[in-house]
């Protein structure tokens, strides 16, 4: 009973063979990480693109209702809305008897960059206001611009910053 057994053919994989097998695994797996975290910082940057393309769309629409007279303002104001949260929660519209508001944003998006979830999508953001300079942008009596408080630099060398 012994012969017959000696004479099949072996089957399984060999130590070598496995161990070959498996540094091909380690470094395909090495090469598949840098570029997940490629696609999910390329994720966020879309993110952030749209969001600030949507912020600034209700800034200019904000000034625009203020140049119709639709939103009253002091005098001496630049016609800027008075911080972020405005765009969102709504202000009276002037030329309606029921002092109807007028939204810009549904939702004031969250800076996607911004490390802490808890924090309100309002202060994840960095304002300049209209009476600061573009290239030290402060914040002030109004919200003329956003920009990223984050520190990185985008895929393509810009930082975040100047987005």
């Amino acid at each position: 009973m012994r012969a017959v057994a000696a004479n099949r053919p072996a089957s399984g994989f060999t130590l070598i063979e496995l161990v070959i097998t498996v540094a091909i695994l380690g470094v395909l797996a090495m090469l598949a990480v840098p570029m997940l975290q490629a696609t999910a910082q390329r994720q966020k940057e879309v993110e952030l693109r749209s969001a600030l393309r949507e912020i600034r769309t209700a800034i200019d629409a904000y000034h625009q209702a203020v140049l119709d007279k639709k939103i009253k303002v002091a005098q001496d104001a630049s016609g800027y809305p008075p911080d972020l949260d405005s765009l969102s929660k709504g202000v009276p519209d002037s030329l309606r008897p029921d002092d109807r508001l007028i939204y810009f944003l549904r939702r004031l998006p969250r800076d996607p960059f911004h490390a802490d979830p808890e924090t309100p999508a309002a202060e994840t953001w960095g304002v300049r206001s209209y009476a600061s300079a573009p290239d030290e942008p402060q914040p002030g009596d109004d919200v003329f611009d956003v920009y990223s408080l984050s520190v990185k630099k985008g895929l393509n060398g810009v930082p975040y910053r100047e987005w």
